[in-house]
């Protein structure tokens, strides 16, 4: 905190306040569209940093990504947010999908495989892909091509695809176990954070439809070349400091209250924020402790949404072990394997970061066990390990990185209005359609900033990227 009130804020007034609590992704997209509709605007976030879960620090002379985060060209809400803070040169999208898949079981020389689109329309872009994947047999492969097509014609705004799983359903169309390993679970346990059996129908359905069905590039992968901390804390807070968004760090919210005169006030330590609008954009969890009473009809339906965790493993090596930037595996523990050796500022040797989602039954597993188990893994996958020195070895790990995608969770997830006068949600686990991703939380908070402004009687900025909120 400075020394300064934040309820003194210097500058020109709006007439309005607001005062977003959290500072990840939905916090900053909430803040910035606020602003730009000249709403004055206070950021407070309990860490150091912002960036919520995306961030990046340093060990050494490295600079490393908590974890590896991917997003799609069909996530047109996250590269609306790159534009928006001025980063989208930084993490740049693929000309074209092509996913190279290394399946350890099989002869050496004969492990790649290829998910890869051409430029024909849907669903022809992957039909070459597809007939060629030598991971599947030639019987697999006409199955996955019949359940896709299946898949294309569920209606996503069926509540009853909540209720069901989406293994069963895969099963109950013909996928074998081998297809839902080598395709299915190899793009959803990915996108999703849990494998079939134990994800919301609804939720991969709309992830295959809109990443696989929707537009032939739809599925083109976009990451980031420099650390996450260049985009979601530095570009982010200098874009925050532009719009003349009062942003405060280490300075945690303890209450939200209605005041005598119907604004709200948000306690930090030793002070007060008066506002007419609060988004409150932090965990679920976190958020129902803060909720005032009678905020929600079913406060208690936040703590019944389950969270999964992600495990990230880093490996540096002495010299060049990789010549692709990235790779998927089959018959491995490993599931996707990053270079990320310039974006670390590495400057010899290769830096490997392997990310592990749905990793319940290794998140809390000692850092010598994973290492013996994930060493010899890709030496089996990658020749080039063999003759070289570990130089590190570490391990991130998010126990709470996601909100679990189980059946059901469509019901818990709440809007971003809630019962309490100008109080708003917003975060990767609100009601927007999406899993939890990058794409879900810049919507979230592109929602809960829409709906202040119309509370507000404010314009919507023009340039503010166009969703459907989730009422």
């Amino acid at each position: 905190m400075t020394e300064e009130p934040l309820a003194d804020m210097p500058g020109p007034r709006s007439g309005r306040d607001a005062v977003v609590v959290g500072g990840g992704l939905a916090g900053i997209t909430a803040a910035l569209a606020l602003a730009d509709a000249g709403v004055r605007v206070t950021l407070l976030e309990g860490r150091p940093r912002l960036g919520g879960l995306a961030f990046s620090f340093q060990r050494g002379e490295l600079t490393v990504d908590n974890g590896q985060h991917v997003y799609l060209r069909c996530c047109t809400a996250y590269r609306w947010f790159l534009d928006r803070i001025e980063g989208a040169a930084l993490a740049p999208l693929q000309d074209r999908l092509d996913v190279p898949v290394l399946d350890v079981a099989r002869p050496e020389g004969r492990r790649l495989g290829r998910l890869r689109r051409d430029a024909l329309p849907v669903p022809l872009h992957l039909g070459r892909s597809l007939a060629t994947y030598p991971h599947l047999s030639l019987a697999e492969r006409a199955k996955v091509g019949r359940a896709a097509l299946a898949l294309k014609g569920l209606d996503l705004a069926d509540p009853t695809l909540d209720t069901q799983d989406f293994g069963s359903w895969l099963t109950a169309h013909g996928q074998s176990a081998r297809a839902v390993e080598a395709l299915w679970d190899l793009v959803g346990v990915a996108t999703l954070n849990a494998v079939a059996g134990d994800a919301s129908l609804g939720l991969a359905a709309m992830v295959f439809k809109t990443g696989l069905l929707s537009d032939p590039g739809a599925a083109d992968i976009g990451w980031a070349r420099v650390p996450l901390g260049e985009l979601h804390d530095r570009l982010a807070r200098k874009a925050l400091d532009s719009a003349g968004v009062r942003t405060e760090v280490r300075t945690r919210v303890t209450s939200i209250s209605t005041d005598d005169n119907g604004r709200l006030s948000v306690q930090v330590p030793g002070e007060t924020l008066q506002a007419d609008a609060v988004v409150l954009a932090v965990p679920h969890r976190e958020a129902h402790d803060l909720l005032p009473a009678g905020a929600l009809d079913a406060p208690e339906r936040l703590l019944e949404i389950g969270t999964a965790p992600i495990l990230n493993v880093h490996v540096v090596y002495d010299r060049k072990v990789l010549h692709k930037p990235f790779f998927a595996a089959l018959g491995t523990p490993v599931q996707w394997v990053f270079d990320r050796t310039d974006a670390s500022g590495l400057k010899h040797g290769q830096y490997l970061a392997l990310s592990q989602s749905a990793a319940q039954d290794e998140i809390d597993a000692p850092v010598a066990e994973l290492r013996g188990r994930y060493v010899p893994e890709l030496e089996r996958l990658l020749p080039g390990t063999r003759g070289a020195e570990v130089t590190d070895f570490f391990v991130t790990r998010e126990r709470t990185a996601t909100f679990a995608p189980t059946p059901g969770v469509g019901r818990l997830r709440p809007g971003a209005r809630t019962k309490a006068p100008g109080l708003y949600l917003a975060g990767a686990w609100t009601a927007t359609g999406w899993p939890a991703t990058m794409e879900s939380a810049v919507r979230s908070g592109v929602s809960a900033a829409d709906a202040v402004l119309s509370a507000l009687g404010r314009p919507r900025p023009r340039h503010l990227f166009e969703v459907e909120e989730a009422a």
